[in-house]
């Protein structure tokens, strides 16, 4: 996560994404560098807008956040109804004492 991060702040300070400038980043931080990720990093950004995608990555959870709430709503009413039955059932029965006869 963390070569993300340099890549992240390199964007922020207005500065190229290369090998050199993720390296320094993560040297910076004392960071143990390893150059096959540095380079896989910056290849896999070569093509992608980062203020675009950082844009759309803010926008999916708060786009996501209400649709589990409405699904966590939904999913607690009928885990309600199934104890208040459950109690229901039970009802003539109280103390530990029924549970043994």
């Amino acid at each position: 996560m963390e070569y993300v991060y340099a890549a992240m702040m390199l964007h922020a300070a207005e500065k190229d994404i290369n090998d050199d400038a993720v390296t320094a980043v993560l040297a910076a931080a004392g960071v143990d560098v390893d150059a096959a990720r540095v380079k896989a990093l910056v290849a896999s950004l070569g093509g992608i807008d980062i203020a675009e995608a950082m844009t759309q990555a803010v926008a999916a959870p708060a786009a996501a956040a209400p649709a589990a709430a409405a699904s966590a709503a939904a999913d607690a009413a009928p885990a309600e109804e199934a104890a208040e039955e459950e109690e229901e059932e039970d009802g003539g029965f109280e103390g530990l004492g029924s549970l043994f006869g």
